[in-house]
């Protein structure tokens, strides 16, 4: 019998002093503050480093009991990724439904080798901006493919305003000056080729000295994509790009046609990422290729002579 009244004497210690402990870790960190902050969760960020932000940024008072909040109230789920407004005058359970609503900000995600009209369609199904306003608003290539932090009412001008100063891709044009003897525009013209011709990023460089050498020598580029841009949207496939070209589609007029004129189309044919514009800003016009192909698997295959190349198409693609 006295081993019982211990217990439970022992029991009631444990849940009020847990009591006290949940009850003091979930009021406001300051409860006479005035101000606010803005607090900002990322994409995909996980539960652990969204407590430990909030307090390392002084908003909550203890980060197990945080936690054990957004466990009892069933929002791990459903916090959001963008901007908060919160102050240290919230308690625990106000912190963490302000994370479920309320963002100022949202995300847009620009995908890389997408030309300017699938961009428009992405940023317009985000934002509700129509997509002639983003289309007659900036140039091919220049929509910089990214993950963008935006006011939810953000006008076509604020939203290309942010794209245009992305600091990644402003560094990466910096370079271009110490690094090659290639203009800017020659710069993203080769990277929206290499897009589209490189499946895999660690073939980008490769892929990119070969098209610069043979830009160089002035032979015809031959790139496919670059028939693909001329041919535009194919209902029947729903996409921007033709899966498979027919000998008179290689033969279509037009100065973007690499197949028919020498060296770059006038213009990108898509917006180039990041690493596909280090590619052509680092590649090797001295490789020893001046051919490759994809296979149907994605592997890229090289040759040196026409000879080889003839015989990795025979292989690889018929």
């Amino acid at each position: 019998m006295n081993k019982l009244k211990v217990l439970l004497f022992l029991f009631l210690i444990i849940s009020v002093g847990f009591y006290l402990f949940y009850s003091e870790g979930s009021l406001p960190v300051n409860k006479k503050s005035t101000e606010s902050k803005i607090f900002m969760i990322k994409p995909g960020e996980p539960l652990d480093t969204i407590v430990n932000n909030l307090n390392n940024e002084e908003l909550i008072r203890n980060k197990i009991v945080f936690y054990l909040i957004v466990k009892k109230l069933g929002l791990e789920r459903k916090i959001q990724a963008g901007e908060f407004k919160l102050s240290q005058n919230m308690d625990g359970n106000e912190i963490a439904n302000s994370l479920t609503h309320g963002t100022t900000d949202t995300w847009l995600t620009l995908i890389e080798g997408m030309r300017k009209e699938e961009m428009a369609q992405i940023i317009s199904k985000t934002l509700e901006i129509p997509e002639i306003e983003i289309k007659s608003k900036t140039k091919e290539g220049y929509i910089f493919p990214d993950t963008y932090q935006v006011p939810k009412n953000a006008s076509a001008d604020i939203v290309l305003s942010i794209i245009k100063n992305n600091n990644k891709f402003k560094e990466a044009f910096q370079n271009i000056k110490k690094q090659t003897k290639l203009t800017e525009k020659e710069v993203v013209i080769l990277a929206s080729l290499v897009e589209r011709e490189a499946r895999l990023p660690t073939t980008r460089e490769k892929i990119a000295g070969i098209i610069l050498k043979r830009y160089k020598a002035d032979w015809p580029l031959q790139i496919d994509a670059t028939v693909q841009y001329i041919l535009g949207y194919q209902p029947s496939e729903k996409s921007w790009w033709k899966k498979s070209l027919t000998e008179d589609d290689l033969k279509i007029e037009s100065v973007f046609n690499t197949y028919r004129h020498p060296g770059l189309p006038p213009e990108p044919i898509c917006s180039p990422s990041l690493s596909s514009i280090e590619a052509v800003i680092n590649a090797n016009s001295n490789t020893p290729y001046w051919y490759y192909i994809t296979d149907g698997n994605g592997v890229m295959h090289y040759a040196v002579t026409l000879e080889e190349h003839e015989a990795n198409v025979a292989k690889y693609l018929q």
